[in-house]
């Protein structure tokens, strides 16, 4: 029983130190959360730079549509900020995501919501 507890406290703590090490690679910068229809997003993703980074993925998930873009990733010598506008996004809630792929997976991601709100005239 007790070499079950120190292994489940060993993982969580893994977990735990994994998830602030990600979190340190990849950040969304958004300039509000709440924007009217249909919405131009500017989207700043701030990438620490490293040897394994290959891709930025950047989605806009919502609940009648999705988008998505990439940029391909130099490594070491790619800038810090990247910049990503999605247009024309119709009223409703959006979960935003920026992961940094490597050549075989995810190694970072960051999510934020954003909300476009309908106009009420219509």
């Amino acid at each position: 029983m007790k070499y079950r507890f120190l292994l489940l406290t060993a993982a969580l703590l893994s977990a735990t130190v994994t998830r602030s090490i990600a979190a340190d690679l990849v950040a969304i910068r958004l300039n509000g959360h709440y924007f009217a229809e249909p919405a131009t997003v500017m989207i700043t993703v701030a990438i620490e730079p490293d040897q394994a980074n290959r891709t930025l993925r950047v989605e806009a998930d919502g609940d009648s549509l999705f988008r998505s873009t990439e940029v391909s990733l130099e490594g070491l010598s790619e800038k810090r900020l990247h910049t990503v506008e999605f247009k024309n996004l119709p009223a409703g809630s959006y979960e935003l995501r920026a992961e940094v792929l490597s050549a075989t997976a995810v190694r970072a991601m960051a999510t934020q919501d954003l909300e476009v709100m309908g106009n009420p005239r219509q």
